[in-house]
């Protein structure tokens, strides 16, 4: 959902979280849009979403954020929400190799759910627990490096990263946005009308005219 608006915003741009249960997408959601944390967070059922609006390169974006259930018996209703996304933050827990694991599988339905140009940041979650730490950051690296996505380490808990991790994905769209928009206005601006013969019908007139006044 990248739309171009007059009023409010310039642009819209929707962006979801993914990611398995657990590894703080919430607090993630919430400590962007409303710079709170909650300790005692429950599990996400369904689909939530909040928004925030920001200056990106001197335009007004609208992010608006879905924060998708990890529980498996809600990954059949949440994948239609992928459709119309142009940016995902897919987080995992450092301190749970399962959810690193899991990456994996969720850029795939990722992929087969969303736009072939979503933005995706692949984020390493709970950076404030490293002494628990079960994901090494050159083990990430290394994957976002193979899948071309971008990383991050971050803590909702800490507020570190968070804002970066959004920033950097809203940028990456805004000038892919703009990179299609600059296009279509070159090709607009060199496609003319086709060069054609030009063709004298005067005589043509005259000829006819001639023809109907012998006629009478």
């Amino acid at each position: 959902m990248a739309y171009k608006v007059d009023h409010e915003y310039d642009y819209l741009f929707k962006i979801v979280l993914i990611g398995d249960s657990g590894v703080g997408k919430s607090n993630i959601l919430s400590r962007f849009t409303r710079n709170e944390f909650c300790l005692e967070s429950k599990s996400t059922i369904g689909v939530e979403f909040a928004t925030r609006t920001l200056q990106v390169e001197g335009k007004t974006v609208k992010a608006q954020i879905w924060d998708t259930a990890g529980q498996e018996r809600y990954r059949a209703i949440t994948s239609a929400y992928y459709r119309g996304a142009v940016g995902a933050l897919l987080v995992y827990d450092i301190t749970k190799r399962q959810t690193f694991d899991n990456v994996l599988r969720w850029l795939r339905e990722l992929r087969d759910h969303a736009d072939s140009n979503i933005v995706i940041m692949m984020a390493g979650n709970k950076s404030d627990l490293n002494h628990l730490r079960a994901v090494s950051q050159g083990d990430a690296e290394s994957l976002a490096e193979n899948e071309a996505l971008s990383f991050l380490e971050t803590s909702a808990l800490e507020a570190f990263n968070i804002e970066k991790a959004f920033q950097t994905i809203l940028l990456d769209i805004y000038h892919i946005i703009r990179k299609k928009a600059l296009s279509t206005q070159e090709a607009a601006s060199t496609t003319g009308l086709p060069q054609g013969t030009t063709i004298n019908v005067s005589n043509r007139s005259e000829n006819g005219n001639k023809r109907a006044c012998c006629s009478t």
